[in-house]
């Protein structure tokens, strides 16, 4: 028997009713790998079933690879409980959004789907324990709705290790809902997403922390230098051919571009997984790949994390030193937020 801590209890009750909005009969299917923290997976299985939902726990072996690249190691069966439940909550790292059971699954219009990655118990009681869901969302909302104002305009997001990198704002990639009370991909809350037109990317971005082919937080700064696409990798100790190696995969042979940036805004999240470090405050999560709308592209794409970073909207600062500045009602709804410890 695993014994679930109370506050793991009630985090994973917040997921499950609050954002995912489960509702007693629906069908839930977590997925975990073997190196899935089981705690967190039970205690989400128990929160949906305390509700009169129907969850279940689908596990396998880790994946090697995320999104398309692992079609080839995703069970069969896996495809066929996808496509007949309801809400799909994912704890597989490498994850298996934009793999084709992933990808076939969507196409029912029927099912809610969360990216949980590596999130462990830990990480679970603070993204979803220790803080105000709906101040959160008056941050994530009002961000969004900044970026969207955006489109078109000039970026530039530089931070102290030597980032500095311009490019054109584009159309955001899908809605962050405060609720999945409709069909779609949901992901734990606590960052913004900014979204590049691919070829406008220009300078360098250096990443401190990166998940590659795992996720790790022990490197020394890397540099990737961009001009429309990536041109060269630079720094990072060992962990440069393992980058190497996923930009080739994630670019179909060839470096690809830089496909997002974020902002991190939740204020208890800590640098411990790859799910948690990109909602850390003043986190960028910059991915690298393919766009989604080309052969090839979607979820296969590495994700460097950047830190402390300023960022200007054309001659606009709306960060400055990962402190979010403006506009003035919506830096003054983030100066509120604070990690809850009841």
């Amino acid at each position: 028997m695993i014994c679930i801590p109370s506050d793991v209890d009630k985090a994973a009750g917040v997921l499950v009713e609050d954002q995912m909005f489960v509702k007693a009969g629906e069908s839930v299917v977590i997925t975990a790998d073997t190196h899935t923290d089981m705690v967190c997976a039970n205690a989400i299985f128990n929160a949906a079933h305390r509700i009169g939902a129907r969850p279940t726990i689908v596990f396998f072996p880790q994946l090697p690879f995320q999104g398309a690249l692992a079609d080839p190691y995703v069970p069969e069966p896996l495809g066929i409980a996808l496509k007949h439940c309801d809400v799909w909550i994912d704890l597989c790292f490498p994850y298996l959004a934009g793999s084709h059971a992933h990808d076939e699954a969507m196409k029912t219009n029927r099912l809610r789907y969360l990216l949980g990655g590596d999130t462990h118990a830990p990480a679970l009681v603070r993204l979803y324990g220790k803080v105000n869901l709906d101040a959160l969302f008056v941050v994530q909302t009002g961000f969004d709705r900044l970026m969207l104002e955006a489109v078109g305009r000039r970026c530039r997001i530089t931070n102290e290790q030597g980032m500095d990198v311009t490019f054109t704002v584009a159309k955001p990639g899908y809605e962050k809902l405060r609720r999945a009370d409709r069909p779609g991909l949901n992901v734990p809350p606590g960052s913004g997403m900014i979204y590049p037109e691919p070829e406008s990317v220009r300078g360098s971005v250096v990443i401190e922390s990166v998940f590659h082919e795992y996720f790790t937080t022990r490197m020394s700064p890397m540099t990737v230098h961009v001009d429309g696409r990536i041109k060269e990798v630079k720094g990072g100790g060992a962990e440069q051919r393992a980058m190497h190696r996923a930009l080739l995969r994630a670019g179909g042979g060839r470096y690809g571009y830089v496909i997002h940036f974020s902002y991190g805004f939740h204020p208890a999240a800590r640098p411990e997984t790859m799910m948690e470090s990109i909602r850390v405050p003043g986190n960028n999560a910059v991915g690298f790949g393919l766009p989604w709308w080309e052969p090839g592209g979607g979820e296969n794409h590495p994700d460097g994390i950047a830190s402390m970073q300023s960022i200007w909207i054309e001659d606009a600062q709306i960060v400055k030193d990962g402190v979010l500045v403006y506009p003035r009602e919506l830096a003054q709804s983030a100066a509120t937020l604070q990690p809850e410890f009841n």
